[in-house]
This record gives structure tokens, C-alpha cells and sequence, in this order.
């Protein structure tokens, strides 16, 4: 390291100045996390800070997501601890490591989310509050009790899917539907996702859309739609047509289809949950 740099990687690390602590740690104790009630997410406004679209970190601007609605998306989740605790997040809150909250590079704040380990199928509801993480290729930083809750705390990282879930304003949030907002027991109901902005008169002709294809995943990266696509053709060969589309709020989309009817549909959800893939979305694309 030359010492040209070293002014930089201490402006870094130490967030100008902001943290005493130099590298990021764990608790000097067992944490437990048993006790702790899961969050019950419900709607809420955007906070006033946090939300600047774009944002720049170190050199490298950010585009926050319109909605969060659907998002679905599988990378490593770091963990952030005692350097952080009791420092201001992005919104303006103060950060918990004790408490079950995330940062997200994009996602909106606060956005409740659903989060699998997938090395061993621990869950976990999260409510991001703040940004990052801003090194490597890591997807989300959760708090250092959601890394307890999901088993992770002592490896650092882990392979996580990550699932919104959005409560509309009024409404209440049921543990017995998925993050969908459709019952377990049952077919997802058909959503609508448009390639361009929804027009004004689009909610008067949803009644008469044909529900055509399915959604895979959405992610805030094209290598990341590319791999589930890859693995979608690894399983499937040449029996599905899998499509990547980038939304006008930035996600990359992956769509299967089209399908000619409710029963091909259908059957096409249940070979992807049998085949272990999160339960596809029916949706109409609109031109």
C-alpha cells in the first residue's frame, strides 16, 4: 500500500472521521435472539431521508427503486455490528445491531423484507433503513441479530434470497400470505407489469388482460437475472423460453412464457416449486 492511498483508505474506513472503530466487530458476548419478536410489517411512508435518487458513493451513483413491490432477489448478505451501533442510518434513525433491520444499495426506505438462508432455510423479517453495503459484490448488510437469527454471525456472509413485502396503505399484513400477497394454499393472483410507465386508463383494461407469462425473479443487476436464467435452461433446457426485461424503475425481470392459458400457467408454477425455484408471479406484459 502506497502511502498516497492510505489518506483514502482511512477516509473510507472510518467514514471521514464518523466511526471510532476502524474494522467493523461482533459483540463480545452471546447474543440471543430466541426472546425477540418478529417484525410485522405494515405501511409506511418514505422517510424524508435516504431517498435522494440518484446518490453518490465513492464515485459510483445509485438509482433508488420507485417500489419495492416484487422485488425478489438472491446474493451474499454481510452483517454490520458494533461499529455501527448507535449511529445514524440513512433515514435518520439510529442503527441497532440488536434489532432486525438492513441495508439496501436501491431498495426504498423502509422496505420490509423476507429473508432465506439458503444454506440451511433459516428466515428472517427485516426493515431497511439504511444504504450500503458499498464493497465487494455484496447484496444486502443485515443487522448483527438477523445474522443470529439466520445463523450466519460467525461466518460473516451468507447466501441469502431476499423478498419484499409490501402492505398496502390501510391494509395489514397477514403471516399467512406469502410475500406476494396471495395465500400459500393457493395460485398467485395475477399482477400487471408494464415495460414502459402504467398510463392513466391501464387500471379499466386490467379486467380484460390475458395472463400470458410468468415471473421468475427481479433483480437490481443483469448478471444476477443472468444466473437464474442460466439455471432455469441448466434445468429445463429447451421445454421454457426465459426472457430478461429491464424495467423503467431499473430492475431486471425474468419472465418465462408466453403460456396459452390458466392451466399451462399453472402447471409451469408447480414444476418450478417442485424443481426448488421461488413460486413464479402470473403477469400480463403490457407494450
Amino acid at each position: 500500500m502506497s502511502n498516497a492511498s492510505k489518506p483514502l483508505d482511512y477516509d473510507r474506513a472510518s467514514g471521514g472521521g464518523r466511526y471510532s472503530l476502524l474494522q467493523d466487530k461482533a459483540p463480545d458476548h452471546d447474543v440471543k435472539v430466541d426472546h425477540l419478536p418478529d417484525l410485522v410489517p405494515k405501511w409506511e411512508p418514505r422517510s424524508v431521508g435516504g431517498n435522494k435518487s440518484p446518490y453518490e458513493v465513492w464515485g459510483k451513483k445509485y438509482w433508488v427503486m420507485k417500489s419495492a413491490k416484487g422485488y425478489v432477489a438472491e446474493g451474499i448478505a454481510s452483517w454490520y455490528g458494533l461499529k455501527f451501533h448507535g449511529h445514524t442510518t440513512s433515514n435518520g434513525e439510529k442503527y441497532d445491531m440488536y434489532a432486525f433491520s438492513a441495508a439496501h444499495k436501491t431498495l426504498p426506505i423502509p422496505t420490509y423484507l423476507k429473508v432465506t438462508n439458503l444454506g440451511n432455510g433459516r428466515t428472517v423479517i427485516v426493515r431497511v433503513n439504511d444504504r450500503g453495503p458499498f464493497h465487494g459484490n455484496r447484496l444486502i448488510d443485515l443487522s448483527y441479530a438477523a445474522a443470529v437469527r439466520l445463523g450466519f454471525q460467525k461466518k460473516g456472509l451468507a447466501h441469502v434470497r431476499i423478498q419484499a413485502i409490501t402492505v398496502p396503505k390501510g391494509g395489514t399484513y397477514n403471516p399467512d400470505l406469502d410475500t406476494a400477497g396471495s395465500s400459500k394454499k393457493e395460485v398467485n393472483p395475477p399482477i400487471v407489469l408494464a415495460s414502459e410507465p402504467a398510463k392513466e386508463d391501464q387500471r379499466s383494461a386490467e379486467k380484460s388482460l390475458t395472463f400470458t407469462h410468468l415471473q421468475a425473479g427481479a433483480f437490481s443487476t443483469k448478471e444476477a437475472a443472468e444466473r437464474l436464467k442460466n439455471r432455469l435452461v441448466q434445468v429445463f433446457d429447451t421445454q421454457i423460453k426465459v426472457a430478461i426485461i429491464k424495467q423503467s424503475d431499473g430492475l431486471y425481470k425474468v419472465f418465462l412464457g408466453p403460456y396459452s392459458n390458466d392451466e399451462a400457467l399453472a402447471l409451469w408454477q408447480k414444476k418450478l416449486l417442485d424443481a426448488g425455484f421461488t413460486k413464479p408471479i402470473r403477469v400480463a406484459l403490457i407494450p
